[in-house]
């Protein structure tokens, strides 16, 4: 608890800086941080002392105390944004009121990826390091870039926070002149006449990819691990299975810390006993999944792929390779992200506690600290049993396979897809 006295100083110079006289404030405010005894009241102290001085080293400095104390104070992040030049007050928005979103078909710029030596289109060979031109083979390597997570309070502080593609894109294909409408949901794609491949480049509007899980294998071996797979449960298709298709599909990743203050009462002897404790809460790169498609499969092959192997989101790995823009937004993630720690604090204090009735808790100290979005490599492809589509899912970066299972008791099939074993 902190004492009278700070409580009372603080008391005084928040009047004095809604009344904008910054100078008196400023002077409760010191007396109040030399005698406050509590963290929480010092945090406050020097966020408001940030608020009362243009000196940008000094508003730093007590920017800086503030995070220290609470990593997930907002407007701490957010002065400090654009303190920094990250965040524009321009850019800022109220979610309560965003601005309407554009849904007219919007003009946009494209990467084209071809071959320095012949002119012909280079893709990514799916080896998880180069590009390939599909003429004369020539290969460029891929360098694996430093991952950076961005801060979530900054991004929610922008309409980027809060938006998902809603407007068809067009551009121009730079090798034979054709226009291309996409739709929103696309961000990658190859023309239809003359092949040339193309990577959108990103717009203010939405976030584009910090992180991608380049593809591992290709085509071939896609269907190998599909043989075995199907091989291996007994499964006898009916007609012919396509090939499987790979594709990136995006994913939020979150950084959650604080703790989280609970009360309740068990039941013992008859009694109702009051019990109340403090969790600790620690997520990293906690998934949520951005995108319908898939969005019951990919979690089968999700716990497979090994996050922190992917690098910095470069647009060639995606030359050749069909990907998707996040669906869900950055804001409505977040809330998922949040409600998957709830339901597992409150899980985690029952198997601890026993059964706890009445519980009730706080959020205030809990934080998303940092995001990412990060694109993962999938194969997908369907198979047929009396006329009933069955799904399956590769994992694109370590090969685990996950399918929706017909009935059993039939022996293999599929030696000669792609001409495979």
């Amino acid at each position: 608890m902190s004492s009278d006295q700070d409580t009372y100083l603080l008391k005084e110079a928040i009047m004095y800086i809604r009344s904008k006289e910054y100078d008196a404030a400023r002077r409760f405010l010191e007396r109040a941080l030399a005698v406050v005894d509590d963290m929480e009241t010092r945090e406050r102290i020097h966020f408001y002392l940030s608020q009362v001085t243009d000196d940008p080293v000094e508003k730093r400095k007590h920017l800086d105390e503030t995070l220290a104390f609470n990593p997930g104070h907002g407007e701490a992040a957010r002065e400090l944004a654009i303190l920094d030049g990250k965040l524009k007050p321009s850019e800022i928005v109220d979610p309560d009121r965003l601005p309407a979103q554009s849904t007219e078909t919007q003009n946009t710029k494209a990467d084209r990826f071809t071959c320095p030596k012949c002119g012909s289109r280079m893709i990514f060979d799916g080896d998880g390091r180069s590009l390939i031109c599909e003429s004369c083979a020539r290969t460029e390597g891929l360098k694996n870039g430093n991952l950076n997570e961005q801060n979530f309070l900054v991004a929610m502080a922008t309409g980027q926070g809060h938006r998902a593609p809603v407007a068809m894109k067009t551009f121009q294909c730079q090798g034979c002149g054709v226009q291309f409408v996409l739709p929103p949901q696309v961000i990658s794609e190859n023309c239809s006449y003359c092949g040339s491949v193309y990577v959108l480049i990103g717009t203010r509007e939405l976030i584009e990819a910090d992180s991608i899980v380049p593809m591992a294998f290709n085509q071939r071996e896609a269907a190998r691990r599909l043989v075995e797979w199907v091989r291996r449960h007994k499964i006898k298709p009916q007609g012919k299975v396509q090939a499987p298709r790979g594709l990136y599909l995006p994913v939020w990743t979150f950084d959650i810390m604080g703790t989280m203050p609970w009360r309740g009462f068990i039941q013992r002897d008859k009694q109702r006993i009051p019990v109340s404790s403090e969790k600790i809460i620690s997520a990293d790169d906690l998934v949520v999944y951005s995108t319908p498609k898939l969005a019951d499969l990919l979690p089968k092959v999700m716990h497979d792929f090994v996050l922190t192997d992917g690098t910095a989101y470069d647009p060639r790995y995606l030359a050749g390779w069909p990907a998707e823009i996040y669906q869900k937004t950055l804001a409505d993630a977040s809330l998922d992200a949040r409600q998957w720690i709830i339901d597992e604090t409150r899980k985690s204090i029952r198997v601890e506690n026993g059964e706890v009735r009445d519980l009730s808790y706080s959020l205030a100290k809990m934080s998303i600290l940092s995001f990412k979005l990060v694109l993962v490599p999938v194969w997908v492809t369907e198979y047929k049993v009396e006329d009933h589509p069955y799904r399956v899912i590769i994992n694109g970066q370590t090969g685990s396979v996950y399918g929706e299972r017909a009935s059993r008791g039939v022996a293999g099939w599929l030696g000669d897809l792609l001409g495979g074993e």
